[in-house]
């Protein structure tokens, strides 16, 4: 679990140009990029480090809508806005990145904050935690609350990172035919095994804890 920084996957892509100066020119011009790292501040948008090419030059602090996979047969006008593509902040700043393995490659999409579905291709998931040493303050290990973050490579253009129960994947050698609705309730439940009061092994020193509940 790494503290504020993470590596990301080697994404290339290219950044908007105008967020590259501030909203003050560039519009609609791009810059080829690679994704370097992403940065997690707990209450903010994931900010992704890129790496520019063309001047040799690194570029932080730019949210996900400031990024597209590609230049050509791009309906800018259409385009998500932020807090659409990404709909929840970050939960703490301890942050984890993950590609996982059953996932990649596997085409999805993901349920918008318009409640139109937006189909795309997994890329990798981010994840939060409270740290040892730190009281956490947010949700990021709240059982009702916690979210992970799955980045996708939008169909339009454009990247997300959403959450599971916004996402649907699919698996071909798995799927049927018609796929069922997940219409499933939130987890409200902490699961601990360490709880029982008739399970205790402080006065036990065999290999095998010899005792029985």
């Amino acid at each position: 679990m790494a503290y504020l920084v993470a590596n990301t996957p080697r994404i290339r892509c290219y950044v908007r140009k105008e967020y590259l100066y501030d909203f003050e020119s560039g519009f609609n011009e791009y810059v080829p990029c690679i994704w370097v790292s992403i940065k997690s501040m707990h209450g903010r948008a994931f900010f992704i480090e890129a790496y520019l090419p063309e001047y040799g030059a690194l570029y932080d602090k730019l949210p996900i809508s400031a990024y597209v996979s590609r230049t050509e047969d791009l309906d800018v006008a259409s385009f998500l806005p932020l807090d659409h593509l990404q709909i929840w902040d970050c939960l703490s700043y301890n942050v984890t990145v993950i590609p996982k393995t059953f996932l990649t490659g596997l085409s999805g999409k993901f349920y918008a904050k318009n409640q139109q579905w937006y189909h795309g291709t997994y890329l990798f998931t981010v994840d939060n935690c409270g740290a040892d040493d730190q009281m956490d303050f947010g949700d990021s290990e709240d059982s009702e609350n916690h979210k992970s973050f799955n980045f996708l490579e939008l169909d339009n253009g454009q990247y997300a990172a959403q959450p599971n129960n916004r996402c649907i994947f699919f698996e071909a050698a798995s799927n049927p035919p018609e796929l069922k609705f997940p219409d499933f309730r939130v987890c409200t439940k902490e699961y601990i095994v360490e709880q029982n009061p008739k399970w205790a092994l402080g006065n036990t020193n065999t290999v095998m804890y010899e005792t029985s509940e």
